[in-house]
């Protein structure tokens, strides 16, 4: 499309990893902790300046800025996770898009990861028949870097920041969530926020769960196992080299057979994502608000179960 004229609000890690795929598309920054920054509070800025913003900011007040830019008829990109307090949050944000011919997107750029879109077609072919198992192990070590945030190190920690990533992966391959997920554990070995957890959902397919801020070599892993064989994910691109496997099952039992592709390059899901957005502004109206109610509703559920 032509160009899209962006605010970035929110000039910490993410907002500037938006302003440098965004490039000249930005108009203007809003941060108030930010003395660089074009502008404190986002009603400082002239409506007539921007189409679109990148709302990178911490949780809490995300609800307000974004009624006000669709009120103000602007497309939203924001950070995932969106985390509202009741269902009738994300209907009234929906209707305010829907009214307004404006897109609301949350942002989950692990959906432009190469093997993760190979994932999802690898599932969608059936060549793996029927899945049993699905296994992911997300990890960092942000735990000191959190602990230091002067907002993040609070709630439920790394159930909601990693967490939120993996029940959107599970979403985007196989199209739907499990009705429920339950706790294993939660440990605090750093923070005073949970920084590890464990949870898993039971069910013809089940799903194993991992997510922490302890693991010191930042590392992703996905195994899916199916009547016919299985699929493996080693790595992401930002971490790389990143693998993707597919094995054939040999009946009755013996060594599968084996195709993989490993790729070394640059993390693309910025930009791709950024991109993506772009097209669905020129579109019109577009909003996954339902989805992010869905994906807090787990969250709750499995939050109150930390304790």
């Amino acid at each position: 499309m032509t160009q899209l004229r962006v605010i970035i609000i929110g000039a910490g890690n993410q907002g500037r990893k938006r302003a440098e795929v965004a490039g000249t598309d930005v108009a203007g920054i809003v941060d108030p902790h930010v003395a660089t920054a074009d502008f404190k509070q986002i009603e400082e800025v002239s409506t007539d300046l921007f189409d679109a913003a990148l709302v990178c900011t911490p949780d809490e007040p995300k609800a307000n800025i974004i009624r006000y830019l669709l009120d103000h008829g602007k497309h939203v990109l924001v950070e995932k996770p969106m985390l509202f307090n009741t269902p009738e949050d994300y209907a009234e944000l929906a209707a305010l898009a829907s009214a307004k011919n404006v897109v609301c997107y949350t942002a989950y750029n692990h959906r432009f990861e190469p093997h993760f879109v190979a994932m999802r077609d690898y599932l969608a072919s059936g060549t793996m028949g029927k899945p049993y198992l699905c296994r992911i192990f997300y990890g960092n070590g942000t735990a000191r870097d959190v602990r230091n945030s002067q907002w993040r190190d609070q709630g439920a920690g790394v159930l909601p920041d990693l967490g939120s990533h993996m029940l959107d992966t599970i979403d985007f391959w196989f199209g739907c969530l499990p009705e429920k997920f339950s706790l294993v554990m939660a440990n605090r070995f750093e923070n005073r926020a949970p920084d590890h957890v464990n949870f898993f959902a039971q069910g013809r397919l089940a799903f194993e769960l991992e997510a922490t801020m302890v693991s010191w070599r930042n590392h992703f892993t996905c195994d899916i196992y199916g009547e016919n064989g299985s699929a493996h994910i080693e790595s992401l691109c930002k971490w790389g080299p990143s693998t993707f496997i597919q094995r054939t099952r040999v009946l009755p039992s013996g060594r599968p057979t084996e195709v993989s592709k490993t790729l070394i390059q640059p993390d693309p899901t910025w930009s791709m994502e950024y991109q993506h957005f772009k097209a669905l502004c020129q579109r019109g109206h577009f909003d996954n608000l339902l989805h992010d109610a869905t994906i807090q509703k787990h969250l709750n559920h499995l939050s109150a179960q930390i304790g």
